[in-house]
């Protein structure tokens, strides 16, 4: 490399040779990427035309919601005046609500550029946003003595949220969609030592929807052409002292500063100054693994910012509100399932010669052993022709899986393809020794050669699904799975336990790992 093509050159050279420099770097992320992408442009300006739309569908929605409880509640003709201190009619009260609900969304800032296509950050805002609504509502109603029919206000709120979480459900998947060619992402440039910013780039690579597009990296002395991580290469398009200059020619949106790089939080804080004159804003990213938003609170004292990260707790009000949630969906569930159990456990005894169901030892909080239960796939001597397949095990760690296995029956087959034959363990959630989400229910043989940190899979009951289900299932390795079951004990949540449950739906009309 010449000196005219050195980093230090790009960021110091004049605005003809960085427009040719800026398109040799295009050029090169384009040529490494695994799909042919076209370059984003800024993600301002995406980011305010998602904005633009989500804006009218929000308006869309909200209007269609409030009259359809309108004209549920009281017919297209039927509409009265509101009687009271405040001469209105119910006409006017909708166009309040409606005011109203728009302005709080807008205040809750849920189109924020931070927040659209994350999921379930965006979700909740939006929620809370309607909730605000018509708290506020129902107070000012009360003060002045407006008598308005409560099935019409309280039919708009559900009718409303439900509404309002689908469109955004929907625009993430269009978003998504688009990512995956390359539209709608933010420029970044990501700066640190070497093995932090592979780190950095290889992780929001391997991140299925995320919102970056890293067009270049900057080291300490800007030497080497490129940085290689994973299957992703990234070329080298700075030093640390031209960061916001490459950030500026190159159209950044963000700058990544990944660990801590030299110069500690006088550089960061210089390059943030730097970047004063740009439109790129500036991130700082930690190496805090398997830590969740929700985890995380930031707590300045005089100037100085400190990371505050909760300790997971084990017990109290939440761990109450989730064995409630238990209970009554699986009782719901048997008494709806019911007659399905029924058709599967005569197809079971049609199939083969055994029992219905099988009921296996498995380890549940805390250690504590309990019988689960499943319908039984495989034949009935399963357990003793297990020996003379052990050689061909295909999983890794201390699990045993093969693809093709000998003993699973044609019903079984089927069964363990859209997990069927899990459904019996929702009398096991009922009686309390599983949860509707948790970690995968582990054997006694397989705790007895945990690692000492493993054991903290055990910290809350096993789960019917859980991230494992929703992440691969048996295509996951024994690390990966592992790894899955530790992230939910530390961070799970109710809001977390309702999206998996959804995304398990999907996984099982949609199968992939299941054998």
């Amino acid at each position: 490399m010449s000196e005219s093509d050195s980093p230090a050159s790009f960021a110091q050279s004049g605005p003809l040779h960085r427009t040719s420099k800026l398109r040799l770097v295009d050029q090169s992320v384009a040529a490494h990427t695994d799909i042919a992408v076209d370059t984003p442009s800024s993600g301002l300006i995406w980011a305010r035309r998602y904005r633009t739309k989500l804006r009218l569908t929000d308006v869309a929605v909200v209007v269609l919601a409030v009259g359809i409880a309108l004209v549920f509640r009281f017919g297209v003709d039927g509409i009265p005046a509101v009687p009271g201190s405040f001469s209105a009619n119910y006409w006017l009260v909708s166009l309040l609500i409606v005011a109203t609900w728009l302005m709080t969304l807008e205040l809750f800032h849920t189109r924020d550029s931070r927040v659209i296509g994350v999921g379930a950050s965006e979700y909740k805002q939006v929620i809370n946003a309607s909730a605000v609504t018509f708290g506020m509502l129902a107070i000012i109603f009360l003060i002045f003595n407006i008598d308005i029919a409560r099935l019409f206000f309280v039919l708009a709120l559900p009718l409303g949220i439900v509404a309002l979480v689908l469109e955004r459900w929907l625009w993430r998947k269009w978003l998504l969609h688009q990512r995956r060619f390359g539209h709608y992402l933010s420029r970044v440039i990501v700066v640190g030592n070497r093995d932090d910013v592979e780190y950095v780039v290889s992780q929001i690579d391997n991140k299925s929807g995320a919102a970056y597009y890293i067009v270049g990296a900057a080291l300490e002395d800007g030497i080497g052409d490129e940085i290689s991580a994973g299957a992703r290469v990234v070329p080298i398009v700075s030093d640390f002292e031209h960061v916001a200059a490459a950030a500026a020619a190159m159209g950044v949106d963000t700058v990544i500063v990944a660990g801590q790089p030299s110069g500690g939080s006088s550089y960061i804080r210089n390059l943030g100054w730097d970047l004063e004159g740009t439109s790129a804003e500036l991130v700082l990213s930690s190496r805090l693994t398997d830590v969740a938003g929700p985890r995380i609170h930031f707590r300045p004292v005089d100037g100085l910012p400190l990371i505050h990260v909760e300790i997971p707790r084990f017990e109290g009000g939440r761990h109450a509100l989730k064995r409630t949630l238990d209970i009554v969906t699986t009782a719901c569930a048997l008494l709806f399932l019911l007659p399905v159990l029924a058709v599967i456990a005569v197809l079971i005894k049609l199939d083969s010669p055994g029992p219905v169901l099988f009921r296996q030892e498995r380890c549940g909080r805390n250690g504590q052993t309990f019988r689960m239960i499943k319908f039984r796939s495989m034949v009935q001597t399963a357990e003793d022709d297990l020996a003379g397949l052990l050689d061909q095990n295909e999983a890794s760690g201390v699990l045993f899986k093969i693809r093709n296995d000998p003993r699973i029956t044609k019903i079984g087959r089927v069964l363990r393809k859209y997990s069927l034959d899990e459904l019996p363990q929702l009398w096991n959630i009922f009686v309390g020794e599983m949860s509707l989400v948790g970690p995968r229910p582990p054997l006694p043989e397989e705790v007895q050669v945990y690692e000492t940190h493993v054991h903290r899979r055990l910290y809350i009951k096993p789960g019917l699904t859980g991230m494992w289900q929703v992440n691969g299932r048996s295509n996951l390795s024994w690390e990966d799975s592992v790894r899955l079951d530790l992230y939910y004990v530390e961070n799970w949540s109710l809001t977390g336990d309702l999206m998996i449950i959804w995304r398990t739906f999907k996984t099982v009309i949609q199968p992939v790992g299941a054998y």
